[in-house]
């Protein structure tokens, strides 16, 4: 029984209901009561029937729902169009008015014992605080609404672990974004209740950290599987997000052409939908695709459009990502002062618990920019930054790559036994990619 079905409760709104009509206690009574029995409702000494709730309801002109928990009629149908409402406000990247919605139904909500409505409503503000960057916020968020679906079915709680996965991820903690994701899998899996969209939530959520992790042949089970459960997808906008991730696999494999043409269905579902801020994520990606098949015109241009998109929506976290990014195009075509100008600005605003791959990633383009310039021990500081960020994440192939830069610059340098110990430590790094870090790889789904 919830604060709003005590008897005292009832009593005060079934008086205050009376009272605003004008009736007596006699006539609220009619033939079906008595004066005294709405009297004694009224003072909360007892809890009313069903059968008396309904009828005093309809002399009162109320709902049966509104008389007995206070809801006003059709609340709940209300607020969920609400919901509906704020989510496609987020799509459009505007995530402060979004979350002003989303907290404004979460109060509403909590105040009236609606308790099916809270989970959404805090998935709500913890996708906006993913946008505005406010990793811990987003983690407070994600976990209450899984708390909240504790005894719901798995693919009831995919939602939630996926924002807890990937608000992990930005913070730089790969590792545990893989066990989230992973161990959901398998419970879907091992509940034995096949949801596509669930499946393909987590699938696609979980390349991303593979990739960071060097976890390459995992990173493209995961996008084989997501493939093979997009066709029986309902929800278009997970099948665009699945085209987004699995570029980055087919990149991987040197299949740029797949990569772009995967992207450009991303894309085209994002354009239909106007997700704005999932469109400005698939330039983005684009960017990173034409950038690594040495389209650097091209690379440069989807890359300030995503920027463009982001900072208009005050992303700030994936816009400093989205930077990192176009600084390596911008030193590959020589324009190495505006890259560097670009990174150090940036490195102000990511670090350690915020976006520390891309921290490194910026660290690491100003080592070889120092480099390009002749400045060997500002090369090596930026190098060790790098590593020292991207030791706490577990990003093993960006770890090995650092090696070996660092590696070669000790040699150039004349610190031949230095530079054979970061050598061995990137081998290291390199010689098992995934399987140093990573435990068994979650089951194949029962795929239809």
């Amino acid at each position: 029984m919830t604060e709003q079905d005590e008897p005292v409760v009832i009593g005060q709104r079934l008086q205050q209901l009376r009272r605003d009509r004008g009736l007596t206690q006699r006539a609220l009574a009619g033939d079906g009561y008595t004066a005294a029995y709405v009297s004694t409702l009224e003072a909360g000494r007892v809890r009313p029937s069903e059968a008396a709730l309904r009828y005093l309801a309809e002399r009162l002109g109320v709902t049966h729902d509104e008389l007995a928990t206070g809801r006003p009629a059709h609340l709940a149908t209300g607020l969920r169009l609400e919901l509906t409402e704020a989510q496609a406000v987020l799509a459009t990247g505007d995530h402060a008015a979004a979350a002003g919605r989303f907290a404004a139904v979460l109060a509403r909500a909590q105040a009236h014992g609606l308790a099916e409505l809270l989970p959404p409503a805090h998935l709500g503000l913890g996708e906006c605080a993913l946008e505005s960057g406010e990793l811990e916020q987003a983690q407070e968020q994600f976990e209450t609404a899984e708390r909240l679906l504790a005894d719901e079915p798995p693919p009831r709680r995919a939602a939630a672990v996926r924002g807890r996965a990937v608000a992990h991820l930005l913070a730089g903690e790969l590792r545990y974004a893989c066990y989230l994701l992973e161990t959901a899998i398998d419970q879907l899996n091992a509940a034995g209740l096949p949801d596509p969209d669930a499946l393909l939530l987590l699938h696609t959520a979980v390349i991303g950290p593979y990739m960071d992790m060097g976890a390459h042949a995992r990173a493209a089970q995961a996008a084989e599987l997501a493939l093979a459960l997009a066709p029986v997808a309902t929800d278009p906008v997970l099948v665009a997000g699945m085209h987004r991730s699995v570029a980055r696999t087919l990149i991987a494999e040197g299949r740029a052409a797949e990569a772009d043409a995967s992207l450009a269905k991303a894309q085209e579902l994002y354009q239909r939908l106007r997700l704005g801020s999932d469109l400005a994520k698939c330039h983005w990606m684009r960017g990173y695709v034409l950038a690594q098949d040495g389209e650097l015109d091209r690379a440069e241009r989807e890359l300030r459009t995503a920027r463009t998109m982001l900072a208009a929506q005050r992303a700030e976290l994936f816009t400093r990502q989205v930077d990192v990014e176009l600084a390596d195009v911008l030193r590959r075509r020589g324009r190495r002062a505006e890259a560097a100008e670009l990174l150090h600005a940036l490195l102000d605003r990511l670090g350690p618990g915020r976006g520390a791959v891309h921290a490194a990633g910026a660290h690491r383009l100003l080592g070889l920019v120092a480099e390009e310039e002749g400045a060997a021990e500002t090369a090596e500081e930026h190098y060790v930054s790098a590593l020292s960020l991207l030791e706490r994440t577990g990003a093993a192939g960006d770890l090995a790559d650092l090696c070996r830069l660092l590696g070669d610059l000790l040699r150039r340098t004349g610190r031949t036994e230095q530079a054979l110990d970061v050598y061995r430590t990137g081998l290291g790094h390199r010689a098992a990619p995934g399987t140093t870090t990573l435990g068994p790889g979650p089951n194949r789904p029962p795929l239809p």
